[in-house]
């Protein structure tokens, strides 16, 4: 499906592709399974580009009130699943 990506007019080209696909990965993650170690390296990169916790959280609430897909439980899920396991939110 197609949702409004909140992004930073400020970022890069790069860092605006890195931060749809970690959206991307949370979409995957509810809708047909994502890799959890792609999920969180996704993330990392995602932390890198959106260091301030107050920032993450307002993307992650903007995306979630468009798509219904939550950022922090596909993350706290994903950090308490095994290495290489395939990680489905539903």
């Amino acid at each position: 499906m197609e949702y409004h990506y909140p992004i930073d007019e400020t970022w890069s080209k790069k860092e605006v592709i890195d931060v749809i696909h970690f959206f991307q990965m949370v979409e995957n993650a509810y809708e047909k399974g994502v890799n959890r170690d792609d999920l969180l390296h996704s993330y990392t990169r995602f932390k890198q580009i959106v260091p301030s916790k107050s920032e993450e959280k307002k993307l992650c609430r903007e995306f979630e009130k468009g798509s219904g897909y939550s950022c922090y439980h596909a993350v706290k899920r994903a950090r308490s699943a095994e290495r290489g396991a395939k990680l489905t939110m539903s």
